[in-house]
C-alpha cells in the first residue's frame, strides 16, 4: 500500500491533540493516510471540495473530528458515500456533549459511525477493522493487536487475584 487510503480531518489545528491518536493507531496497523485542516464552518468550499474528491483520490474511509456544533462530520458524510468516522472532540463550554449529540443526531441517510468523546484511538481502530475486510495484512495485525489486549487484561486479573487490591494499587 503506497497510497493513502485513510483521511483524518478536523475543524481546527486545535484538535489535532485529539486526533493524533487516529494517526498513531493507522501508524500502527501500517495503513496510509492522510490528514488535514477542514472547517465546515469557515471553509465550506474547501469542505465540499475535499467531500466530492476523497473517493477518486483513492480514500476509503474517513475519520472526522469536531468540536462544539460539530458539523464536519456530517457535512462530509452528506456529500460522499464513504464510510465516516466521527470524532466529538471536547468543548470547554459542553464537555464535548454538544459534539457528541451534533455528530451522532444525523437524520436518515446520512450515517456517521460515532465514537467516545475524544475517541479518536477507537476511531484509527475502527478505520483500521473497515479497510481489513479487503486487506489480510490488517486484518492479521488486528487480530495480533486484540490478542495482546486480552493476554494484558488476563496478567492483570491473575496479579489483582494474587495479591489483593490493597498490594495491587500500591504498586
Amino acid at each position: 500500500m503506497n497510497k493513502n487510503i485513510v483521511s483524518i480531518i478536523m475543524g481546527s489545528d486545535s484538535d489535532l491533540p485529539i486526533m493524533k491518536e487516529a494517526a498513531e493507531m493507522l501508524e500502527f496497523f501500517n495503513i496510509p493516510y492522510e490528514c488535514s485542516i477542514v472547517s465546515a464552518h469557515r471553509t465550506p468550499d474547501r469542505l465540499y471540495q475535499y467531500g466530492k474528491e476523497a473517493e477518486t483520490r483513492g480514500i476509503n474511509v474517513i475519520i472526522a473530528g469536531a468540536g462544539g456544533a460539530a458539523h464536519l462530520p456530517g457535512m462530509v458524510a452528506s456529500i460522499t458515500t464513504l464510510p465516516v468516522i466521527g470524532v466529538p472532540i471536547k468543548s470547554k463550554s459542553l464537555d464535548g456533549v454538544d459534539s457528541l449529540y451534533s455528530i451522532l443526531q444525523m437524520p436518515p441517510g446520512v450515517p456517521v459511525a460515532t465514537v467516545a468523546i475524544n475517541g479518536s484511538k477507537n476511531a484509527g481502530i475502527l478505520a483500521a477493522e473497515i479497510i481489513a475486510l479487503q486487506n489480510q495484512d490488517v486484518k492479521k495485525k488486528l487480530h495480533e493487536y486484540k490478542t495482546e489486549l486480552k493476554e494484558m487484561v488476563e496478567e492483570k486479573a491473575k496479579k489483582l487475584e494474587t495479591i489483593g487490591y490493597n498490594a495491587y494499587l500500591k504498586k
